[in-house]
């Protein structure tokens, strides 16, 4: 097996807007962390974040300047349309300058249009059970377009799987108790439709269509796997298969799913956890790519995030070392898988909490003073070098 990487691998690092850029007060995801009425309190708000709605361009520098050749962002629909029917064109210039910044730095921007955060009025008033969430995603979509000028891979939706199964009302609850339900059927149902409408618009401007499925490593138990195959249809094999006209997939993981007779399996005792409580599982993006190639035979792959929560930057670089011999092996096999993109670029808002730390770079929260980690570095030479160490 060959570890060299063919020429125009692209070589990055993602993030999401909620995420890093801060004050993003329109946002569903605000109002939640800030309403003391809701059921699922999370641990801490976003608030500034990472300041990099603010800071964006020296976030980029730090990625080019170790050598990565790719940036994935997303643009916040909250902030574009933050009442609906009205478009800030002062939000689209701000975002039009960032994929300015990344090809002026050398990096080739990847744009994702909705990454789990929706408007306030959109959760309020339409949400994705409604049809009509259809239309409105496909106006916001065009509205974009701009934005998208100089961009030639444009990501749709991020895990919308991830968005179907979190749909229904004891996700949360289900979730704490480690078990995953299926995908909500009617949301699964618009957000296919309202995709295919958006890679339409996308195709229509000349640009590059995909999304970007959260794949969970499902492994059966001997006898189970035809309960395993059943339990992933609509929690990932839907959302790869709806892939298949599209111009590229975008694969993402970061740990593995064992199931037994009954659902998923519990971790086993003594087994070496991230700060996410997953399993550590390099090889986890090997199982999702390779599930994309079955559902979207042809569709070739982007890895649009991987990566670990974990303090220990050494075991970061020796777990991103095994998540890319485990994408060589595809390769080898002739998967056409296009490019490795890192979850996270910075330390990032976890939904909840700052305190499961993805990034190649780490911030003070008190300064914002970036600092990078040994990882970036790391990464960065392996991209320079097109391969793997040792290869």
């Amino acid at each position: 097996m060959t570890k060299r990487f063919p020429t125009g691998f692209l070589w990055g690092a993602a993030t999401a807007a909620h995420q890093i850029e801060g004050n993003n007060v329109n946002s569903d995801w605000w109002l939640r962390e800030h309403d003391i009425d809701r059921v699922d309190r999370i641990e801490e708000p976003s608030g500034d974040a990472a300041d990099s709605y603010h800071r964006y361009r020296e976030d980029m520098r730090l990625l080019a300047d170790a050598g990565l050749t790719s940036y994935r962002f997303s643009i916040e629909w909250a902030r574009i349309e933050p009442e609906q029917g009205f478009v800030s064109r002062a939000e689209l210039d701000h975002y039009r300058r960032m994929v300015d910044t990344a090809r002026e730095l050398g990096l080739e921007p990847m744009v994702t249009l909705h990454h789990f955060t929706v408007p306030r009025w959109f959760d309020a008033g339409i949400g994705w059970r409604d049809a009509a969430s259809v239309d409105a995603f496909a106006r916001y979509v065009e509205a974009t377009l701009p934005v998208l000028d100089e961009v030639e891979l444009v990501c749709t939706i991020n895990e919308p799987n991830m968005v179907a199964v979190l749909a229904h009302a004891s996700a949360h609850d289900e979730f704490l108790a480690g078990r995953m339900p299926p995908a909500d059927p009617v949301v699964a149902d618009n957000l296919v439709r309202a995709h295919e409408h958006a890679v339409d618009i996308v195709r229509g401007a000349g640009k590059s269509a995909g999304w970007s499925v959260a794949t969970q490593a499902f492994q059966p138990e001997p006898g189970s796997e035809g309960f395993a195959r059943e339990f992933s249809w609509s929690r990932e094999d839907l959302f790869l298969q709806a892939a298949a006209n599209d111009d590229w997939v975008g694969v993402q993981a970061y740990t593995r799913t064992k199931v037994g007779p009954r659902g998923p399996l519990p971790i086993a005792e003594g087994t070496e956890l991230t700060l996410t409580g997953w399993e550590y599982y390099p090889s986890a993006i090997e199982y999702g790519i390779r599930n994309s190639w079955v559902h979207a035979p042809g569709v070739p792959v982007y890895v649009t995030e991987n990566g670990i929560a974990t303090a220990d930057d050494a075991r970061r670089i020796d777990y991103t070392l095994g998540a890319l011999e485990a994408v060589a092996r595809t390769m080898a096999d002739g998967i056409d898988v296009r490019g490795y993109l890192h979850w996270s670029a910075l330390d990032n808002y976890e939904w909840g909490s700052f305190r499961p730390t993805f990034g190649l770079i780490a911030w003070d929260r008190e300064t914002f003073e970036r600092h990078p980690k040994p990882s970036l570095a790391w990464l960065g030479g392996v991209a320079r070098a097109n391969r793997l160490p040792g290869s």
